[in-house]
């Protein structure tokens, strides 16, 4: 099992994730990506589903129209694991290309 964050964990991670917050009453952090339009976010969402399919760790996600928000937590650890920071990077490299 994947252990959580404590918190200088957690801090040091969210320093080095640009645009990621804390969900407030959750164990969890989010983000919403903005793209120029519909067929970018979906891009998005299908790049990071395969990348989300290997890891087997899967985000809350919605998209409405060009924007995509997303929540990640782990559900089995019942919190943020180095899991939801290796996504939430893989996700803002997603963003990028």
């Amino acid at each position: 099992m994947t252990e959580k964050l404590n918190r200088t964990q957690r801090q040091a991670a969210l320093a080095e994730l640009s645009g990621w917050r804390e969900v407030a009453g959750r164990d969890a952090i989010t983000r919403t990506f903005v793209f120029a339009d519909f067929v970018e976010a979906f891009g998005f969402m299908t790049k990071v589903a395969l990348v989300a399919e290997r890891m087997d760790h899967h985000p809350e996600w919605s998209n409405v129209y060009k924007a995509v928000t997303v929540l990640l937590t782990t559900h089995d650890a019942g919190g943020l694991t180095m899991k939801d920071v290796e996504l939430a990077r893989a996700m803002d490299m997603a963003a990028k290309s």
